[in-house]
């Protein structure tokens, strides 16, 4: 008769047992330039460091909803201008640091001071006050109602940071979390390990030690998971590769949702596109189901603004502007280009991105437009020359943040687009609580995007999944970029 020895049979009659696996690793394609989320934007920061180093007073679930972290409760008033907020006791840094609410509240006065360099300091623009009322009570005060701060509040440029570790979080990060940073061997893995005092006794991390490990050519990727080298690549970056782990004994494959918007943003105060019949046209000479097929293999959804299907208000606007090859050219006269124009376009090195551009190089060159292709190193050249210096025609990526509609409000920002319209619908969805009203609003702003077109807009990015097939937890679904460890473990 045949039967599982238990461990403790096996122990008992002599034989050895086999002890559950506690450690992973997991591939990424992008190293992060640093370990602090809250002074640079780059999403591989929190890709590590999220919700397994760093936590906030709220986080964020796999579904998107906002749920109690540091902060175990909240209140909010009548008026919408003052925040309440309930913190958690018996809660202590890795270094021993005590959490209480002067911590929380240096954090956020780190935040959203004058001298921070916190990638998401308009988070915090509304915050009149920070008061920590005793050790477990925090005060938020705002200048104006500001419908998204809890939300804000739970994204990884608002993890909380100890007062003692803060100014070496870059390096050597230390948070509440349940994993302890180990080592950065930079240009190959971080190592962490589980956090034995982690305060939430009800979630204590089932894994003990983690690594990260950064291979960027696909096809290395593809040959580590089948050896067995990395446990899990949560974010593949080879469509095109999907296909080869079919039949694999060892590893699943997963599709989920993410809020990676693939868009080819344009220079709107540089000539022809500072002309909206110009945009127009070059948006209805893509065909965006071919973009999809010829840049992710087929892998995408199709999107006519800077929103996903996945985002509340979500309204299909891939019709305002739709694939017509003839009305482009009609444009492009009409604007003064009847022979069409020349210009750059800089693309990063992330697979997506140079794919895309030959796509849509040959379907301008159907309206008589020329488009040269400008490799540009990510992210430090990228970042230099057209994050902060705008100096490019067009250029393309995927904006990985969720719900950011409004960085077309921003001045400065990298598409220099202005319209005061689309600006006050923003300053109307801050104001209100109400879902319902947010949501109109919502549709009216991805509207104004897909009829002014101050980028193009491509498609919305899966996340493709491969890992073994015995690990459990990871999520399939993206609602901010992470990769969350604290619940993933080893099925037996």
């Amino acid at each position: 008769m045949a039967f599982a020895l238990t461990a403790s049979v096996a122990t008992l009659i002599g034989m050895p047992a086999f002890a559950a696996n506690t450690t992973l690793t997991v591939g990424m394609s992008i190293e992060p330039t640093g370990l602090d989320p809250t002074i640079a934007a780059p999403v591989a920061i929190g890709q590590v460091t999220w919700q397994n180093i760093f936590e906030g007073l709220v986080t964020i679930s796999e579904d998107g909803a906002i749920l109690p972290q540091l902060a175990e409760s909240w209140d909010i008033s009548e008026d919408g201008l003052t925040y309440t907020f309930l913190l958690q006791d018996g809660v202590t840094f890795h270094d021993g640091e005590v959490f209480d609410a002067n911590v929380a509240k240096a954090s956020i006065d780190r935040a959203r001071g004058e001298n921070s360099v916190n990638p998401q300091k308009r988070f915090f623009s509304t915050i009149e006050s920070v008061e920590a009322v005793d050790p477990s009570t925090l005060v938020i005060k705002l200048t104006k109602p500001t419908g998204s701060l809890l939300y804000w509040l739970g994204w990884p440029s608002s993890v909380i940071v100890g007062t003692k570790s803060a100014e070496n979080d870059k390096t050597n990060p230390i948070g509440t979390g349940p994993f302890k940073f180990v080592n950065w061997a930079q240009g190959d893995k971080v190592e962490l390990e589980a956090n034995p005092d982690y305060w939430d006794k009800d979630n204590l991390p089932k894994l003990e030690k983690v690594t990260f490990r950064f291979i960027n050519d696909a096809q290395a990727q593809a040959a580590a998971l089948k050896s067995g080298d990395v446990d899990a690549f949560p974010e593949f970056a080879a469509p095109e590769l999907m296909d080869s782990f079919e039949g694999d004994e060892n590893l699943t494959t997963v599709i989920g949702n993410t809020e990676l918007k693939v868009v080819a943003g344009m220079n709107n105060t540089r000539k022809p596109f500072d002309d909206k019949r110009v945009r127009q046209a070059l948006m209805m000479a893509v065909d965006r189901a071919t973009v999809v097929e010829g840049a992710w293999s087929g892998y995408g959804t199709p999107i006519g603004s800077h929103y996903t299907p996945n985002d509340p208000g979500y309204v299909d606007t891939t019709g305002v502007l739709p694939y017509d090859a003839e009305k482009a050219k009609e444009l492009l006269a009409e604007a003064g280009y009847p022979d069409g124009f020349t210009f750059t376009i800089k693309t990063p090195q992330m697979a997506y991105a140079p794919r895309s551009a030959q796509v849509m190089q040959a379907m301008f060159a159907e309206i008589g437009v020329t488009m040269n292709i400008e490799p540009t190193e990510f992210p430090a050249k990228w970042v230099a020359d057209v994050f902060k210096g705008t100096d490019y025609d067009m250029t393309i990526v995927a904006h990985a943040e969720p719900m950011d509609l409004d960085i077309y409000a921003r001045d400065p920002y990298y598409f220099n687009y202005k319209n005061p319209e689309f600006n006050d619908i923003l300053d109307k969805i801050q104001a209100t609580t109400d879902t319902e009203e947010q949501n109109k609003l919502y549709g009216k702003a991805q509207q104004i995007l897909a009829e002014d077109v101050p980028a193009l807009y491509l498609f919305v990015m899966p996340k493709l999944g491969v890992w073994n097939k015995k690990i459990q937890g990871l999520w399939e679904n993206e609602p901010i970029p992470s990769n969350v460890l604290k619940n993933v473990y080893w099925e037996d």
